[in-house]
């Protein structure tokens, strides 16, 4: 469809999301409905501060009211007759934005950059680790597989833990011309550091249990085995690498609240009971090292939680939390939580705009603390790093090598702007498609 009819149709549903209000509501009901929303969103929050941040029958009440106050709105809407026109209302605003934000998209010229053949491997050379994602490399017999190709394969031994930084180099040294990794992003960041130290490609086999930096690199997660075909169809990319310190990252590096719970023993075991102890404590700031973070010219001083990320992570749609459309842009991302109280974490449902949540860009992140160490998670592996914390990133510093086929990276919607569809709409004469 013409992006100049996608617009009008958003502009169509938006306006009947509101007629629907006014003509069925009344501007007194009108009131009402905005005013119960609100305060039953500001009693959600509330309940769910107390569950996370206390313990004892202040989290049972916490319990309850982040239960109870959602449906005492839905009651009371029942009771004035207004919750089919809330519903039927909330419906169409949902369709206009998701139309509105499909009509700039298509505004939008394609993404990304034209990626080089890549020249054939002569001695690939992949570590596996045959107990992540729960025993994908055995299940997907990538061993075997690897090896018709043409790798040699170095499989880990669980009983006996290996260096897998000092295997990579010892394979460059011995004629390796291609690293790869099957295992989680811990193993494939220092795997990663070894080939851009040393100049070769590397390469990512989806084998861990999230598989977050194969999914960034727009690879198959549920077949690990169709990334061996960049050892005979490949391509290149070159992709940035982040440091926190001298230690390298390429998704990301927590510090605060959840870094001290996975460091915890009791984690692994049964990480919801570990989380919801060590929560109220981290929270209320009665454990833990106080954190000052610097990122370009913004502070942020004593914040509970701190991700710097290899790349920013989308924020603009919650579809997309989690997911980085670039990792060649060049700068980290940080995202910091401060959140002292239960009316801060009402404004946290705001996104962006919360008091208690700063979100940015910068070549460089100090994370610093009042303590001499300070843990940490990194890429999901827990450390514990000298403060303060230098983080960095080196651009374009790692070449990977991925399959021609595979199923890419889900494009986000951008950002919602009334405006831009507005002028979109009005828009007359021939349509102009993006070069």
């Amino acid at each position: 469809m013409d992006g100049r009819w996608t617009a009008r149709l958003a502009l169509t549903a938006a306006t009947a999301a509101v007629l629907v209000l006014l003509g069925f509501a009344g501007l007194q009901s009108l009131a009402l409905v905005g005013l119960l929303g609100a305060a039953g969103l500001a009693v959600t929050a509330v309940g769910l501060w107390w569950l996370l941040s206390r313990k004892g029958p202040a989290r049972v009440l916490g319990l309850v009211l982040a239960v109870a106050a959602p449906l005492a709105v839905i009651v009371l809407y029942v009771i004035a007759g207004l919750l089919w026109v809330v519903l039927v209302s909330v419906i169409l605003w949902a369709v206009a934005v998701s139309i509105g934000r499909a009509a700039l998209a298509a505004q939008t010229g394609p993404a990304g950059r034209p990626e080089p053949v890549a020249a054939h491997a002569a001695h690939p050379y992949l570590i596996m680790n045959p107990r992540s994602g729960g025993g994908k490399v055995g299940a997907f017999g990538l061993v075997d597989k690897a090896e018709e190709l043409g790798a040699e394969v170095c499989v880990l031994d669980p009983a006996h833990p290996q260096d897998v930084t000092e295997l990579a180099r010892q394979a460059v040294d011995d004629g390796a011309d291609l690293l790869g990794v099957a295992g989680g992003d811990g193993t494939q960041a220092l795997v990663a550091g070894v080939a851009a130290e040393r100049g070769v490609p590397f390469m990512v086999i989806s084998a861990g249990t999230r598989n977050h930096f194969a999914m960034d690199l727009g690879l198959d997660r549920e077949d690990p085995s169709t990334c061996l075909e960049a050892l005979t169809d490949g391509v290149e990319r070159r992709v940035d690498l982040g440091f926190a310190g001298d230690r390298i990252f390429v998704n990301n590096a927590s510090f605060g609240a959840y870094a001290a719970i996975v460091q915890s023993p009791a984690y692994r075991a049964d990480k919801a009971r570990t989380t919801l102890e060590m929560l109220p404590d981290l929270l209320t700031h009665h454990s833990g090292p106080h954190l000052a973070v610097r990122a370009g010219g913004t502070v942020v001083d004593g914040p509970q939680a701190v991700l710097v990320s290899n790349n920013p992570y989308r924020m603009d749609d919650p579809a997309g939390l989690g997911l980085r459309e670039r990792l060649d842009s060049g700068v980290l991302g940080m995202l910091g939580v401060k959140v002292d109280n239960a009316a801060q974490a009402a404004w946290m449902l705001r996104g962006r705009s919360g008091p208690g949540l700063t979100s940015l860009s910068a070549r460089d992140v100090v994370v610093d603390a009042d303590a001499p160490v300070i843990q940490a998670g990194v890429d999901g592996e827990a450390v514990t790093l000298p403060t303060p914390v230098h983080c960095r990133i080196e651009p374009r510093a790692l070449r990977v090598r991925l399959p021609r086929h595979r199923p890419g990276v889900p494009r986000g919607l951008p950002p919602m702007n009334w405006r831009r569809v507005r002028r979109l709409a009005l828009r007359t004469g021939r349509a102009t498609h993006p070069g």
